[in-house]
């Protein structure tokens, strides 16, 4: 039997999950009317307008002297990079193959979080690590690039190739990883849902601007399906989102409810199937299980390391 107050923290962490699995699919399905420079940027206004009203309305205090300058990081990767990397990548790449190279973020985020807090974790650590990212990386090679538009040939790369939306992808799990592991540190100072927040509001003025920018270049125009899938981008991806992950982690056990994060790949995938109606071969199962268990059994080494590594 699992303890209540696990069980509570991990229904709560599965929530927050849950609510990110929808974050590929539908940001696939807004950049097929709105721009993805406006998508990236303008879901950060929305939730940082959010974050704003929840920061004022709970009197969090300031964060002082160097915290600016970490939220600044946190800001980069989960703010500005993963959302626009993502939304530029998804106009050409279905979504079910962008879950697939984005099941990388629980191996990478871990791997951020030992060079940032100096652990020593196995070197079975770094060997799965690895074989994740070869994983990963070889899927993405073996599937052909995608056309612009229908009856065109593909926009860039080739069978073998890696295309440019997934260097993109793969960028957006680098800065995403980055600025969860800072987070995770910065959160023991200002709380979790906080440090998100300040986070949100520290871009507004950079996002706000993109946000200006893509406007005038290119008017927004899209069906009401695209809308809410914009405003699902902005409300919940990056703003409700978090308050669920956030809870249960903070009721814990962190490292277990943590793991949670691993199904999110495969929720991703079947929505992309079951909402978009995209056809998922064997290579795509194939490829999306192997990231995962790589990815899971790297969080599991790092959380769980021998006794000898314990000792030292």
């Amino acid at each position: 039997m699992i303890p209540s107050r696990t069980a509570t923290g991990l229904w709560w962490g599965l929530l927050g999950v849950a609510a990110f699995s929808f974050t590929v699919p539908f940001t696939r399905v807004a950049v097929g009317g709105l721009s993805p420079l406006f998508i990236g940027s303008g879901r950060a206004v929305v939730a940082a307008i959010l974050a704003a009203f929840a920061l004022a309305l709970t009197r969090q205090r300031l964060p002082r002297g160097r915290q600016w300058a970490r939220l600044a990081v946190v800001a980069a990767g989960i703010v500005v990079g993963f959302p626009l990397l993502t939304s530029f990548a998804l106009t050409t790449a279905p979504a079910s193959h962008g879950a697939v190279v984005i099941a990388l973020l629980p191996a990478a985020t871990a791997t951020a979080a030992v060079l940032r807090g100096r652990e020593h974790p196995p070197i079975a650590f770094w060997l799965v690590t690895a074989v994740g990212a070869v994983v990963a990386i070889a899927f993405a090679m073996a599937q052909p690039g995608q056309p612009a538009q229908p009856g065109q040939p593909a926009q860039s790369g080739a069978l073998g190739q890696l295309n440019w939306a997934d260097v993109l992808l793969l960028g957006a799990v680098i800065a995403a990883a980055i600025g969860y592991a800072e987070g995770g540190l910065l959160a023991r100072e200002l709380g979790a849902w906080q440090t998100v927040s300040w986070a949100l509001v520290l871009a507004l003025p950079l996002m706000a601007g993109l946000t200006a920018l893509s406007m005038s270049q290119q008017p927004p125009s899209a069906s009401p399906v695209q809308w809410a899938a914009f405003g699902y981008l902005g409300i919940v991806s990056m703003f409700f989102g978090f308050f669920a992950w956030y809870r249960g982690l903070a009721i814990g056990p962190m490292a277990r409810v943590s793991q949670v994060q691993l199904i999110q790949p495969v929720l991703s995938i079947c929505w992309a199937g079951l909402l978009l109606g995209e056809s998922l071969g064997w290579t795509t199962i194939v490829g999306g299980l192997a990231v995962i268990v790589c990815a899971g059994v790297a969080v599991r080494v790092r959380l769980n390391p021998q006794p000898a590594e314990q000792g030292r």
